[in-house]
Order: C-alpha cells, then sequence, then structure tokens
C-alpha cells in the first residue's frame, strides 16, 4: 500500500470514529440537557401554580373561581409539551365537595400519602408529582386539616420526544455543514504530508537505484535532508549508520563467486603434487581477474630441508624489478630465525602470462605493494606473498580477500611441498633400512631374484653371504639400544668396507645381514667371507661409561649353482650354514663340503615332511597375540599366528611357513589355522576383530574363496570381524589377479591390513591400488624411534599419510611404556608387541593392564 493511501485511509477511519464519537457524546448531553431543564421547569411550574393558587384562596374565592382557576391551569398545557393538573385531597373534598378530576392513580396517592415529591423519567416523558402540604396559614380555611398533611398534588407532565428530536436534527445539520470543510482540510494534509514523505523517499530510491557494487556503495554520499518529522529524521540517521556499517562488512558478488571458485581449487590430488607450479600459474592468472596481483611468491623450510624460492610474474618482468623482488624478499626472511640462512636457497622466476604487459616496479612499489604471510613452526614453516597495487590493501573487503587467498595458498603450498618431502622420504626408506642405511630384506629379494636371472642368462656363479652377530642380545640388554644401535651402525660400515666393489650388502632384520657378491666362485666367496669376519673382530666402540665393546659374527655362506639355484634357496642353505657356524664355536665362516650339501637339503625334506604331516594330522595350533586400543587402552583385537606342535616343542611360523610355501601347501596350511581359531576365538568369547595373516600367493588358489566362505559360514562369526594381512613374502607379478580378488573379499564384508608396511615398494602399490582399512608399520621403525630421528620421521610420515586416505594405523614391535606412550601422544590407533601381550594359545582380559 502506497504511504498516502495509508494515511488517507487512516484519516478517514480517525474521523469517522471521531464524528460518531462527537454525535454520541453530544446526543447524550443534549438528552442529560433536557431532562435536566425539565425538571426544573416543572418544579418551577408548580411553584408557580401553587403561589397563585395560594393567593387567590388567600383573597377568599368562591366555587366557581375555584372551579375556573383549576380549568385555567388544566388548559394551560394545551398545545405545549408540558401539561399542569391539581388534584384535591379526601380533606378539601369533606369541606368544599367533589370537583371534576382525572382519578387519582397509585402514584398520586402514594405522593400525597407519604408526603414527598416522586419524580418517574422514561425515554419518551418525564411526571412530576408534587404534594401539597398544609401548614398554618391554611388552617384558616381548612379547619379540618393539620399541619403536615397533604391537601392535594401538582402533576406536572412533560413530553421529550418532541425536544430530542429536535435536538438531533440541528446537531445532524451542523455536522453535515462541517463534514465537507474537515474532509477538505485532511486532504490536503495528507497530501502535503504524503508529498514530503515520497519525495525523500523517491531521492533516497534513486540514490540507492544507482548501486550496482561494493565500490557504488562506498561512493555512495546521503545529503543531509529534514522531513519535517522527528521520527523520520530518526529513521534517516538509522539508514545512513546501516550504510556505514554496510561499507565495511559488504562482498562484491564477484569477488565472492571467485572466493568460492578458488576454494574449489584448493583440492590436492596427485597432479597438483607433481604440477603445482604450473598450478600456481593458474591461480595467479585468476587471481588477476578480480584482483590486480601482479605476483606470487613462496618458499618452504621442512624439518631441515630447505626448498627454492619460487617467484610467479603475471606478465614478463624486467631483470631490475625480479632482482628488486629478490632483495626485497632476501630482507624479509632475513628477519626470520628459519630463513635466517637465505644464501642457502636458489630462486626461481615464473611468467603466468606471457602475453600480459609487462611487470615494472621500483623499490618503494615492490615494498609498498607486497603483501606476506609467514609461518613458523617446528616442522614445518613457510612463507607466501602477493604483490597487488595499494588501493586493493586500502580496501578493507579485498584485503580480506588477499588475506584468503594466501592463507589457502600457504596451506595449499606448504601441504604439497611436504608431501613431496614425506612420500620421497618413504620412498626411501621403502629401499632402506633407517639405523644402517643399508638396503632392506624387500630391496635384497628384488636383487638377489634379479643376479639369479642374470647369472643364468651369462652362465656365471655368484655367492651369498649370511651374517650373524654373535651374542648381540647381551649388549642390548647390557648397554641399552642406544649403545646397540650405534654397534650396529659401526658394524655395517666395518662390513661394508670388507666387501668388493659392487658387493651388495643388505640388513636382513634385528642384527643378521646378507651379502650378494656378483661373478664370484667358491673360493673367492670364502675369501671375501673370511675378510668380512676378520674386520668384523677388529670393530671396537667405546661406551660412554668407557666401556670397549668388541664382538664377532658367525657366518654362513652359499654359491650359485653349487648349492641351490633359487634365492630362497640360496638363503635357506647360508642359513644352515650359518648355525653350523654357531654350533661350531661362533666367529667362524662356514664353508660348505659336498656332504654338508646333501645334509643340508636332508634337513629341509625332513621340514617338508613335518609341515606336510602337521596339516595331515592337524597339529597346527593358533596361537593369538592382543592388539590393544591406545586411546582406550583395552583389547580390541588379536591376530593369529601358526605354530606346529613337534612332539610338545612349538615351532614358530618362521621356520616352516616359507617351506609351506615352496612345497605348496600354504593354502591348506592358512585355512587349517584360520577355521581352528576362530572356533577356539568363538568359544573364548572374543567380539572383536581377527587379524589373519595370509600371503598374496595363498589369495589366488582358486580354492580360497570357496574354502573361506566355508569356513566363516561354520564360524557364525561376521566377515567384518576379520582382517586379511597381506604381506610381501613373495612378489605377485599379476596384481590385476590380486586386486581383483581383495575387492570380493571387501564386497564380502571382510577388511585388508598391509603388514609391514614401508618395508618395500609392494606396500605402495598395494595402498595404492587396494581398498585398505589398516596399515600395520614395519617393527623395526618403531622399535628404535625414540633413539632415530629417521625412524620417528617415518612413523610420523605414515600416519600423516594413513591419515589423509581414512586409513587406521597399527604399530607393531611396542616393547615398552615409552614406546606406548609416544604413539599415544603422536595419536597412533593401535599397538601391538611384547609390551602388549606375548603370542599365547588363550586370549586375555579386554581390560588391559600395563605389564609389571
Amino acid at each position: 500500500m502506497r504511504i498516502s493511501r495509508f494515511i488517507l485511509a487512516t484519516s478517514a477511519v480517525v474521523a469517522a470514529l471521531f464524528f460518531g464519537g462527537a454525535y454520541w457524546s453530544l446526543d447524550r448531553v443534549f438528552d442529560n440537557i433536557v431532562r435536566t431543564n425539565a425538571a426544573r421547569a416543572s418544579d418551577a411550574a408548580t411553584r408557580i401554580t401553587f403561589a397563585a393558587m395560594y393567593q387567590l384562596m388567600s383573597q377568599g374565592w368562591s366555587r366557581s373561581q375555584a372551579d375556573d382557576f383549576l380549568r385555567g391551569v388544566a388548559s394551560s398545557g394545551e398545545g405545549s409539551n408540558m401539561q399542569v393538573q391539581i388534584y384535591r385531597g379526601q380533606l378539601v373534598i369533606d369541606t368544599y365537595g367533589v370537583i371534576e378530576q382525572p382519578e387519582l392513580d397509585d402514584v398520586l396517592q402514594s405522593a400525597m400519602a407519604s408526603g414527598q415529591a416522586v419524580r418517574i423519567d422514561s425515554s419518551e416523558a418525564a411526571r412530576h408529582v408534587y404534594p401539597l402540604i398544609a401548614d398554618q396559614r391554611c388552617l384558616g380555611c381548612h379547619a379540618n386539616a393539620t399541619p403536615g398533611v397533604s391537601l392535594g398534588a401538582i402533576e406536572v407532565r412533560q413530553d421529550y420526544v418532541g425536544l430530542l428530536a429536535d435536538a438531533r436534527r440541528e446537531l445532524l445539520w451542523a455536522f453535515a455543514l462541517l463534514l465537507p470543510l474537515v474532509a477538505l482540510l485532511a486532504g490536503g494534509a495528507v497530501w502535503w504530508v504524503g508529498r514530503r514523505i515520497e519525495g525523500a523517499v523517491e531521492n533516497l530510491q534513486e540514490e540507492f537505484d544507482q548501486v550496482s557494487a561494493v565500490s557504488d556503495l562506498k561512493a555512495l554520499a546521503m545529503a543531509q535532508r529534514d522531513f519535517g518529522f522527528v521520527e523520520l529524521n530518526r529513521i534517516d540517521q538509522a539508514l545512513r549508520r546501516l550504510l556505514d556499517k554496510l561499507r565495511g562488512i559488504a562482498v562484491d558478488k564477484e569477488i565472492l563467486t571467485f572466493e568460492i571458485g578458488l576454494l574449489e581449487k584448493f583440492v590436492i590430488t596427485a597432479d597438483v603434487v607433481r604440477d603445482w607450479r604450473e598450478y600456481v600459474g593458474r591461480l595467479l592468472i585468476d587471481i588477476n581477474t578480480i584482483l590486480p596481483a601482479h605476483t606470487l611468491f613462496s618458499i618452504f623450510k621442512i624439518d631441515d630441508e630447505m626448498f627454492d624460492l619460487e617467484v610467479f610474474w603475471y606478465g614478463p618482468a624486467s631483470p631490475e624489478t625480479r632482482a628488486r623482488m629478490e632483495h626485497y624478499i632476501r630482507q624479509e626472511l632475513g628477519q626470520m630465525a628459519n630463513f635466517a640462512d637465505s644464501g642457502a636457497f636458489a630462486i626461481h622466476h615464473h611468467v603466468a602470462n606471457i602475453s600480459a604487459p609487462a611487470v615494472e616496479l621500483t623499490e618503494a612499489e615492490v615494498a609498498l605493494r607486497v603483501k606476506s604471510f609467514f609461518v613458523d613452526k617446528p616442522k614445518i614453516g613457510g612463507i607466501v606473498g602477493i604483490g597487488v597495487h595499494a588501493g586493493v590493501l586500502e580496501d578493507e573487503t579485498r584485503y580480506l580477500v588477499v588475506e584468503s587467498v594466501l592463507s589457502t595458498l600457504l596451506n595449499v603450498v606448504g601441504s604439497v611441498k611436504a608431501i613431496y618431502k614425506y612420500t620421497r622420504d618413504l620412498e626411501y626408506y621403502a629401499t632402506r633400512d633407517p639405523l644402517t642405511d643399508l638396503f632392506n630384506q624387500r630391496v635384497f629379494w628384488e636383487l638377489s631374484s634379479y643376479e639369479v636371472g642374470r647369472a643364468q642368462r651369462h652362465g656365471y656363479s655368484f655367492g651369498l653371504l649370511l651374517i650373524d652377530l654373535d651374542n648381540f642380545k647381551l649388549v642390548n640388554d647390557t648397554h641399552g639400544h642406544a649403545v646397540g644401535d650405534t654397534y650396529l651402525q659401526r658394524f655395517a660400515r666395518q662390513v661394508q668396507g670388507a666387501l668388493r666393489d659392487g658387493d651388495i650388502l643388505a640388513r636382513y632384520g634385528g642384527d643378521e645381514f646378507v651379502a650378494l657378491l656378483p661373478e664370484a666362485t667358491q673360493e673367492a666367496v670364502v675369501v671375501v667371507a673370511q675378510r668380512v669376519r676378520s674386520a668384523i673382530e677388529q670393530l671396537e666402540i667405546v661406551t660412554a661409561d668407557g666401556v670397549r665393546l668388541r664382538g664377532t659374527a658367525s657366518i654362513g655362506l652359499a654359491v650359485y649353482p653349487d648349492h641351490a639355484d633359487s634365492t630362497k634357496d640360496l638363503l635357506m642353505f647360508a642359513d644352515n650354514m650359518m648355525y653350523r657356524a654357531k654350533a661350531a664355536g661362533k666367529d667362524q665362516v662356514a664353508v660348505p663340503s659336498q656332504n654338508d650339501v646333501v645334509e643340508i637339503f636332508r634337513d629341509i625334506s625332513q621340514k617338508s615332511l613335518m609341515v606336510i604331516e602337521a596339516i595331515e594330522n592337524q597339529r597346527v595350533v593358533p596361537y593369538f597375540q592382543p592388539i590393544l586400543d591406545v586411546a582406550d587402552r583395552r583389547i580390541v583385537a588379536y591376530e593369529v599366528l601358526s605354530r606346529i606342535d613337534l612332539k610338545g616343542e612349538m615351532i614358530r611360523a618362521d621356520e616352516f611357513v616359507e617351506i609351506a610355501e615352496k612345497i605348496g601347501v600354504i593354502h591348506r596350511l592358512d585355512m587349517l589355522v584360520l577355521e581352528r581359531a576362530l572356533h577356539a576365538l568363538a568359544q573364548q568369547g572374543h567380539d572383536g576383530e581377527i587379524f589373519v595373516n595370509l600371503s598374496p600367493r595363498a589369495l589366488v588358489f582358486n580354492e580360497f574363496a570357496r574354502d573361506l566362505r566355508r569356513i566363516i559360514a561354520a564360524s557364525s562369526i561376521s566377515p567384518d570381524r576379520i582382517v586379511f594381512e597381506i604381506t610381501e613374502r613373495d612378489t605377485v607379478k599379476n596384481l590385476a589377479l590380486l586386486e581383483r580378488f581383495l575387492n570380493d573379499l571387501k564386497a564380502d564384508g571382510f577388511k585388508l591390513a598391509i603388514d609391514d608396511f614401508g618395508s618395500g615398494f609392494s606396500s605402495f602399490h598395494y595402498l595404492r591400488r587396494f581398498p585398505i582399512d589398516y596399515l600395520k608399520i614395519e617393527g623395526d621403525f618403531i622399535a628404535n624411534m625414540l633413539n632415530s630421528d629417521k625412524d620417528r620421521t617415518f612413523v610420523t610420515s605414515i600416519r600423516s599419510l594413513a591419515r589423509e586416505m581414512g586409513i587406521a594405523v597399527v604399530a607393531e614391535y611396542v616393547e615398552s611404556a615409552e614406546v606406548l606412550r609416544e604413539l599415544e601422544r603422536m595419536e597412533i590407533h593401535r599397538a601391538q608387541g611384547y609390551y602388549i601381550g606375548r603370542p599365547a594359545p588363550a586370549i586375555i582380559s579386554r581390560d588391559w593392564q600395563p605389564p609389571a
């Protein structure tokens, strides 16, 4: 509704209420006045009538005179609204006789009897009765009366109807004459007020219609104006204050759209990590569609590694401008402790848009137009900056946009740099032993398999040494793991120095080392082995307490193809020879004779028979090692381990699993262990998850899926409680086939874990291709992370990688309270190791208690 119409309608309603109320009030007033005047008139008429009657009576009047007087009084009201009638009482009748008069009704009789005047009012008329009371003067004529008695009554009747009708008619005429004048004045007032308000509103509307962007809003000036009304002026002031607030918080639609689009691009993908420089260049082009920005730059320092300074120009920059920007950035970095050594990094310049106008900046413009963001944290620190025109930084909204862009860019580029570094570290540690920096077990298997193939093609022999330290456990137990780690590092360098150029040394695990000696006969292998043994004897370290430690090693050797034609058999042969060296008194090199070859392979055959017989007679026993929820300190899962009961002696899995794989019974072994384990856990009331080790070779058996479903159905255990651990004991050449089997397992509800994660390249292939639920970190990293920054960095990297991928982490080899506390601080989900609980045929309470 228009405001003028509203005011007019309101005025009409108010006028109608006013006139209606006035008419009603005046009607009531006139009614009261008429009634009051009637009462007064009747009282006056009564007094005049009584006075005239008394005057005549006092002069002595005859009966005819009295009758004439009464008739005259009665006829005096004819034609008017007032009639007067005099009535004789009984005392007068008794003295002077009956005259013609109306019959006395109850009202007259009551008034004369009581001597009190009576007044009766109705809506149309009023009747007043006044008794004539005798006094001393009256007794002269009315001897039969006494003072105070009633001699008669005077009745006055008045008709209101005519008077009130005349009054209302006059009032209506007055209102009829007044109403047009009032309507004319009200309409003029409404028009005047409406024009003043609408004129001001139209001016405001014209000004606001000109606003199409925040810049227009900020340029809008509201002139001071007087609306002529205090309330409207207050509204005007409120609008002015609102405009001031809007100037501070309004955001251009194009800026908001730009920010939304920018956030959509801030998703870290493999392409972004690989081509992040192109990504930042495209980002700079996008920024220039909404903000004039001539440069972006970034530099990061993660851990102790300094990354190069990258400067991105929107258009080509002159050498002088580049030099000024480099000087400014180095000056800024020099004020930060992490970047004080500004000479430790190189500077690379990039141009986002070759066809853009050239960038020319003076030294003052560089310092004035650059906005920088710094991050200074213990593990990751960095700086990103943007060069914009000075006006942008003065505009509060665009200043906030610049800060938003820099904050997000800082996170994206920083995350890319961190991912790049941690991925590179993970790739390095996937091939290296973090303590000794030697190749790890997985690389040894790959290189040894390669060496077997090369030797077959070229027809030469090569050697393998298995080196095991003698009594190394005493070093750790007596002097601590820190001393033991130092000893292993020195030991690795000592052995490396004794090998030939081209020989490959790897840490197989714990205190075992293996060496590949390409193109070597047995005689050459023995010479190298003796040289290694002598070098180990010369090794000596001094502890902090001044104790000198020396050690020895037992060395077993094998030669391809004299002793075996596969890597596994070679290692098994060398392992047997190493145990012969220990049995012969340690600190020896066991050189195999022909009889040794026959005997060792006879032992291998006997072990093969032992495995087959244990499967046939179901002497495979499941053992259970608890897995702890680190945060809740409760046992939530168990890993199933295999043991063979050989006449009361429990044979560990590492002594027969490889033989079972070699002779092709690993599938039967795994199924038997799984069946007996599920039955035992169900009987013992375990309701958590169950981790089961299955090699990739077992997974691709045609019978695997069929037997697995049969065993699970018979156990009544839900598939989502079973976690299959994928190991890398054998390289799987057909990853596509393995991927299909694992996806089928996930579809059935089973979960998957990668065991010994980080120990080889295959782990990363598995993580990329398979739907993994758990990562079990290689135990050596956990065991040494309190004493090795490299191990700790590796664990941190795995935890960060798993968190980004939504995968839970299990830490193995947890053997102390200190390690468990550190895992809790690092937010590792679960822990497993001898400190949590050793493998046993029975499960323990869910409420875990640390060992005494």
